[in-house]
């Protein structure tokens, strides 16, 4: 495998596990403990959460950057180019860097059957490693207590929120769901809640494991103020930080809770508070509630669940009348009819246009069309691709009109390339 590139490693990683998700931890911890790993003293942050993970996440990066700190990402999936998810400093992960660290992996693996993703993470861990990273910022891929990152113990725990999604691994309820991501909290180490209310079942996990429980509101807050707005932590205030691109209010929390967090573990990095500002005006992270303006007026979000479905119909009553079409392409697994009542409450007409989406649990746009069928009001048009999707809505939505796109990666990805923003 020494010889392989980039693309055939990971077309051979796929091949290793035939689950696509396998939830466990023996697996990575096994092969973890016999590779050279070192995280960082004081300097691992874990982020699980509903929605929102990627953008505190991002946060957690510019800020540490910015101050003057080698920062390692790791995020999941990827938009456009894998080597998005394992970044150093904010540039991608480059490809011998990764091949390098897929060799190690394979020569201590000794027949473990590594999901791709359990390959991808332990390749982050020991790019990091080897980068000499001082802060590692961890995006958990599914749930939190069973996901491959949370072998590697954070000195904080972030959980944005948490919502229904992937029923079939975490639970059926809000409480069930919330303890799986619970699990990456630990004994006497802060962990952050940046929602509210707050599941039950977060406070008491909390309290099994005697973790230090950090609430929004409680302990942590955001109060917009004119146009800007401030932060308030247990010892440290925080002014005239700039709104959020595409602004709703699940940003802010995002922004909220990752600040929290640095409290916690690094408080010398949010002491300047006009380079906090600063570093945050520059945090627009790709795909997340992203604008884009030509003859129509683009949202580009990779929303795929009810609660997230609620920041675009947000977005839509905020923006005003007229014509609104949504490109859409979800996962078999996701709840396609609730994502679609949720974004068509916000009462304006819309037009949709279905495309597949190019994944193992993928749907395709002819079913996803007639899922949303019996439950939308407006014309549906499957398209055989996302890029005829996207000439689709650009072609029949009136100029001025808004276009967004939405309900996974895998769309919003090709989306950015098409439109040139990536």
């Amino acid at each position: 495998m020494a010889s392989k590139s980039l693309a055939e490693w990971l077309a051979w990683q796929e091949t290793l596990n035939t689950a696509e998700i396998d939830l466990g931890l023996d697996r990575v911890r096994e092969v973890c403990a016999r590779l050279a790993i070192h995280p960082p003293e004081g300097g691992v942050l874990t982020v699980a959460g509903t929605n929102g993970k990627g953008s505190c996440a991002s946060v957690l990066e510019v800020l540490t950057r910015t101050a003057g700190l080698r920062t390692g990402l790791y995020t999941s999936p990827h938009l456009v180019h894998y080597n998005e998810r394992i970044r150093v400093n904010n540039a991608p992960a480059e490809d011998g860097w990764l091949t390098a660290a897929f060799e190690r992996i394979e020569a201590v693996r000794d027949g473990i059957p590594l999901t791709f993703f359990e390959y991808g993470t332990l390749a982050a861990f020991q790019v990091f490693t080897e980068r000499c990273c001082d802060v590692w910022v961890l995006e958990i891929g599914l749930g939190g207590r069973l996901d491959a990152v949370n072998v590697i113990d954070p000195d904080v725990a972030i959980i944005t929120t948490v919502a229904l999604d992937h029923q079939a691994w975490l639970g059926e309820t809000i409480e069930q769901i919330a303890r799986e991501k619970a699990g990456i909290l630990r004994a006497g180490r802060p962990g952050l809640f940046g929602d509210e209310p707050v599941p039950a079942s977060v406070r008491d996990y909390a309290a099994e494991t005697d973790a230090e429980l950090r609430c929004y509101r409680e302990d942590f807050s955001a109060t917009v103020e004119g146009e800007t707005w401030s932060w308030q932590g247990q010892a440290m205030r925080l002014s005239g930080l700039p709104i959020p691109q595409g602004y709703q209010a699940a940003q802010l929390r995002n922004q909220a809770v990752a600040l929290a967090a640095l409290e916690c573990a690094l408080p010398e990095v949010i002491t300047d508070a006009g380079q906090v500002a600063t570093a945050l005006s520059d945090c627009n992270v790709p795909g997340r509630m992203q604008e884009y303006q030509d003859e129509h007026r683009w949202l580009l979000d990779v929303a795929h669940n009810t609660q997230a479905a609620g920041g675009l119909a947000d977005w839509l009553r905020r923006t005003g009348e007229g014509p609104v079409t949504v490109v859409v392409g979800m996962l078999a697994d996701k709840q396609a009819d609730d994502f679609a009542l949720a974004l068509q409450g916000q009462g304006v007409p819309i037009q949709w246009v279905t495309c597949p989406v190019d994944a193992r649990r993928g749907r395709g746009a002819h079913d996803l069309a007639d899922r949303l069928a019996g439950v939308v009001a407006g014309a549906i048009t499957p398209a055989e691709t996302v890029i005829a999707a996207l000439s689709e809505a650009r072609d029949n939505t009136p100029v001025g009109g808004r276009i967004v796109v939405c309900g996974s990666f895998y769309i919003v990805g090709p989306a950015l390339s098409w439109l040139g923003l990536y």
